[in-house]
């Protein structure tokens, strides 16, 4: 449990508005890596994102992190929040910590299967919350990030080699069992890996989850959030991420099921991405690549969850999902044009 007595003060000190009034605190979520809170004086509303007290003390660094982005994106036109202040003395609340701007918004996470209006009853409403969600990434892709003092946030030089070192040396020491399909798809990602690309900002797990709409229609997307995987590196595996299970039908009655939100009434995969190529002006011909890039990549991180499942049923119900993504990738190195 946190103490927030000292933060009223900390905020005082720090010139932020609200200044003599009383401090209110409401848990919105949490976990192992951060806790998230809406903290009120008088009329002004902010979040604070904090580690949990038994995370890794690395966890601290993480915030800082998170922090470099969100305050680099001030002035662009990539929808985010706000940033207010951050803190590195732990005897304020014992962790590194910032504030954000209060998103007045929802998230798809609290509205799952079912969509809010006018997006629950009107499908042809729902196409927009499809384009802005690409259309966030695609404007993240144009961010000069070294001009917005982010040129040592990532390797860029050598990101596609360190994915599948990474991530396969990862697997090998988490490993329990076999995954059918996974050799085929590494080799093919060492041999078909892109010989060049232009490095941008990516947010590194985009999905519906991880953003913000505005209330009421049409589509309007309030801010992209959530930046524990931020990094200088490939913009288009976050497109392919994002799409990478996308329904082949968004009008079949399955489209309901695919996934957490029901995708009935979205636009295609390929009007999905092409909506991506015209605001991000990148060429998007070698998306395959990505796609398995993506589906391997989610399949290894899922088997994670899965290996220290215990008796949690959701990461227990990882359990098939992690073969059959690692099956679709090495099925779709067969189909792709770079198939050799």
């Amino acid at each position: 449990m946190i103490d927030f007595a000292p933060l009223a003060q900390w905020m005082d000190e720090a010139g932020l508005p609200g200044k003599g009034e009383p401090l209110e605190t409401r848990f919105l979520s949490g976990g192992t890596q951060n806790e998230i809170y809406e903290i009120t004086r008088g009329e002004h509303r902010n979040v604070l994102r904090i580690p949990p007290a038994g995370a890794p003390a690395d966890r601290d660094n993480g915030i800082l992190r998170e922090w470099r982005i969100i305050e680099a994106l001030a002035g662009t036109d990539v929808p985010h929040t706000d940033a207010v202040a951050v803190c590195t003395d732990p005897s304020v609340l014992g962790r590194t910590f910032y504030l954000m701007g209060f998103v007045d918004g929802w998230s798809p996470m609290d509205h799952r299967r079912v969509w809010p209006a006018p997006f629950d009853t009107d499908l042809t409403a729902r196409a927009g919350l499809a384009y802005r969600l690409a259309e966030g990434i695609a404007l993240l892709s144009r961010v000069d990030w070294r001009a917005r003092g982010l040129h040592d946030l990532g390797r860029p030089d050598g990101f596609h080699e360190r994915q599948v070192a990474r991530w396969t040396g990862f697997f090998e020491r988490i490993k329990g069992r076999d995954l059918e399909g996974m050799d085929t798809a590494t080799r093919w990602l060492r041999e078909h890996r892109p010989l060049d690309y232009i490095p941008g900002l990516m947010h590194g797990d985009y999905q519906f989850a991880n953003v913000m709409y505005r209330e009421g229609g049409p589509a309007r997307l309030a801010a992209i959030v959530d930046w524990e995987m931020g990094t200088v590196g490939d913009p288009k595996l976050d497109l392919a991420w994002m799409v990478q299970s996308w329904p082949e039908d968004t009008s079949a009655p399955e489209a309901a099921e695919s996934g957490y939100v029901d995708m009935r009434g979205m636009p295609s995969r390929d009007q999905v991405v092409a909506h991506y190529a015209q605001v991000s002006g990148r060429q998007v011909d070698d998306l395959d690549y990505y796609l398995v890039l993506a589906k391997w990549k989610l399949a290894i991180v899922l088997e994670q969850g899965f290996q220290r499942a215990g008796d949690d049923v959701k990461l227990q119900s990882f359990g098939p999902i992690v073969p059959e993504l690692m099956r679709s990738a090495a099925e779709l190195t067969e189909t792709t044009e770079y198939a050799s």
